[in-house]
């Protein structure tokens, strides 16, 4: 009657009897999808001339629990999230807990960024991030010399 919703131990248990179920019907990708999904979060990235903006939805946590890394062209969000068991005693049992657990990661392939100007702020479980672009030397035509 109370069931959890898809995420943690049962997504992971849901995934397996999918594969079960279907086989190689769908293939790992199709599971990795989901899997992926139900550990994720939502983001939006915006590019403009000078920089990115990205926004990424982390309601519940604090900037401590929040890594962010950029190397090798590659941004990496990684959000973690330990659980905390609902207190229970003799008057009052938890019938229902939704509250999303783990390791939650995306991860971006942003080339040229400058990564010692990348800002960071985090309002209202909204994670903010302003990633200027390194400015790279203009083009340069090249005349040929010589006889034609």
């Amino acid at each position: 009657m109370f069931e959890q919703g898809p995420f943690g131990r049962q997504a992971e248990e849901m995934i397996e009897q999918l594969k079960k179920t279907l086989g190689d019907t769908f293939g790992e990708d199709f599971t990795a999808s989901v899997r992926e999904r139900a550990m994720s979060f939502r983001t939006d990235l915006i590019e403009e001339d000078t920089r990115f903006l990205l926004e990424a939805e982390l309601p519940g946590f604090r900037k401590e629990e929040i890594d962010i890394d950029y190397t090798a062209s590659y941004l990496t969000i990684r959000a973690v999230r330990h659980e905390q068991n609902p207190e229970s005693d003799e008057t009052r049992r938890v019938i229902r807990s939704e509250r999303r657990y783990g390791e939650f990661v995306r991860r971006f392939f942003i080339e040229n960024a400058d990564r010692d100007k990348i800002r960071a702020s985090l309002k209202d479980g909204i994670l903010k991030l302003d990633i200027p672009k390194k400015e790279v030397a203009g083009g340069k035509r090249i005349l040929i010399e010589g006889e034609d």
